[in-house]
């Protein structure tokens, strides 16, 4: 404490698979102060209306304590929870100012990040497919259409052919 008050600090927590949400939930229950930075990615599906809220950090979750007043020990037994991130035997504490600018990058009425979209590529530059059937496979960038779907070309059988995909789906091939 300092002149009375407690001192405050934020703690990393890693929860159980896709159960950010609950272990927040339950955290919060239990009286404790939590943050978790939440990013709408772009769809993958045309399918899906609404798009979802994830993690921005999946797996992983706030919490502030205040130091002497409350104690860690019940953060392990807490629904959603796997585990708090340590650093040998320290565990790990996350500075007031990285929290802060997490939130300052935040929409001010949602809090929910938004992606940057990726620089835009010029056509003839080597792209390689990250996910799906052709995962692994390199091709010429060719056009984006603005709607989140890119063209490239693909060396299929011997012939150039268009393929398109999702923007989120290819990156830059290394030379």
């Amino acid at each position: 404490m300092i002149g009375g008050e407690p001192i405050l600090r934020w703690y990393l927590i890693h929860t159980k698979p896709l159960a950010e949400r609950s272990a927040q939930t339950n955290l919060e229950r239990q009286g404790y102060c939590t943050y978790l930075p939440q990013v709408k990615p772009p769809r993958l599906c045309r399918r899906r209306r609404e798009p979802r809220v994830a993690a921005l950090f999946p797996r992983y979750l706030f919490v502030r304590l205040a130091v002497g007043e409350q104690s860690l020990q019940p953060i392990h037994s807490t629904i959603g929870v796997s585990n708090i991130v340590r650093f040998g035997a320290r565990c790990a504490i996350v500075l007031d100012e990285v929290i802060e600018e997490l939130r300052s990058r935040a929409d001010p009425a949602t809090g929910i990040h938004t992606l940057q979209p990726s620089a835009r590529l010029a056509r003839g530059t080597r792209v390689r497919v990250n996910a799906g059937p052709f995962s692994g496979i390199n091709g010429i960038f060719e056009r984006a259409d603005g709607e989140g779907r890119v063209t490239i070309l693909l060396t299929l059988l011997g012939e150039e052919r268009p393929l398109q995909v999702a923007a989120e789906l290819i990156e830059l091939a290394a030379c």
